[in-house]
């Protein structure tokens, strides 16, 4: 009868330290999760201040100057296409995150070519209500930058603790998977060209 019980006991020991390593695992990735998909909300929060920027930008340069129709219209565009890709903060795979940093890029590569071509009009240039859009635009490119800075610091937290011993044993029993990261446009490799 003592070695039934000792065993017993001793099962009994391992299970509750078992079921407490699992409490543990559970809670440090429920924790690290929240926390990366408070992050991408931040990332969502500045692309949308960008998003709602640009029309008021399209606007005053309309009412500034005889503009070429169609770099407004590749603006309009692609602020159409950027803010219809929605990424689920639940889905943060990697494919999700690449096809909202393409539409993303997308727009930013359309707004970089509607301030090149203002360059050609200095009386918009001039304006009071273009320079503080100029300036807004510049400030949430900057905010955009920090918040997916954030965002990647996060998400590196939530991988590393979902790969570390004993949590990847748990982890995908628990349902819990990799996130993406965002990394940064194939076309930022290239230089950009210079000519005077």
């Amino acid at each position: 009868m003592k070695k039934g019980s000792l065993i017993l006991l001793v099962v009994l020991g391992l299970l509750l330290v078992g079921g407490c390593m699992t409490c543990n695992v559970q809670k440090s990735l429920v924790t690290l999760d929240e926390n990366a998909k408070s992050k991408w909300g931040e990332v969502q929060n500045q692309y949308q201040r960008r998003a709602d920027l640009i029309p008021n930008l399209v606007n005053t340069v309309k009412g500034a100057a005889n503009f070429e129709q169609k770099t407004l219209t590749d603006v309009i565009n692609a602020r159409a296409k950027a803010t219809s890709i929605q990424v689920n903060p639940e889905n943060l795979t990697p494919e999700k995150l690449k096809e909202f940093q393409q539409a993303q890029g997308e727009l930013s590569q359309a707004l970089g070519r509607l301030m090149v071509v203002t360059e050609n009009y200095p009386q918009l240039r001039a304006t009071e209500a273009f320079r503080d859009l100029q300036v807004q635009l510049e400030g949430t490119e900057n905010r955009i930058t920090v918040a997916r800075k954030n965002f990647n610091d996060a998400v590196q937290g939530y991988n590393t603790q979902l790969r570390v011993f004993p949590n990847n044993i748990f982890a995908g029993m628990m349902g819990f998977q990799r996130k993406g990261m965002f990394e940064a446009d194939q076309n930022a490799q290239k230089a950009p060209q210079v000519q005077f």
